[in-house]
């Protein structure tokens, strides 16, 4: 895995650009977030839950699941998130993260909403993702 992107920028660099020219503006945070409905594949052990994104940013993701089976407060996540290329302003990139779950909510009847602290990113090269 590699914490640079093809210009060399380092991922929270290429984020923090992200942050300046499309997130939304939520005064009550330090970073701004990205509205973005981007999958994700969260891995919990050996299991694998697919996901979709409803904003994130460097330091934090919220997302979508079927099911909270299996996550709770406090659990260590591992997510690999793929963004489309009109969040990276070039080609789809995917990032894998670990993080921690923070809050979990019903979202709707079908839906739970899970907010995650992320502690590390990295950008995967073609050789990672398989393209």
């Amino acid at each position: 895995m590699s914490d640079f992107n093809p210009e060399g920028r380092r991922l929270h660099d290429t984020v923090d650009s992200m942050i300046r020219n499309s997130w939304i503006a939520n005064e009550r945070r330090v970073r701004q977030r990205f509205s973005t409905n981007a999958p994700v594949i969260v891995t919990i052990g050996d299991c694998e839950i697919p996901a979709f994104t409803r904003d994130l940013s460097n330091r934090g993701v919220y997302f979508y699941v079927n099911s909270a089976e299996g996550f709770s407060i406090g659990q260590k996540l591992d997510l690999l998130v793929t963004l489309p290329p009109e969040i990276t302003l070039s080609t789809l990139c995917q990032i894998r993260c670990q993080g921690r779950l923070l809050r979990m909510e019903d979202a709707s009847s079908d839906l739970t909403g899970i907010a995650a602290e992320i502690f590390q990113c990295s950008i995967l090269d073609d050789t990672e993702t398989g393209n």
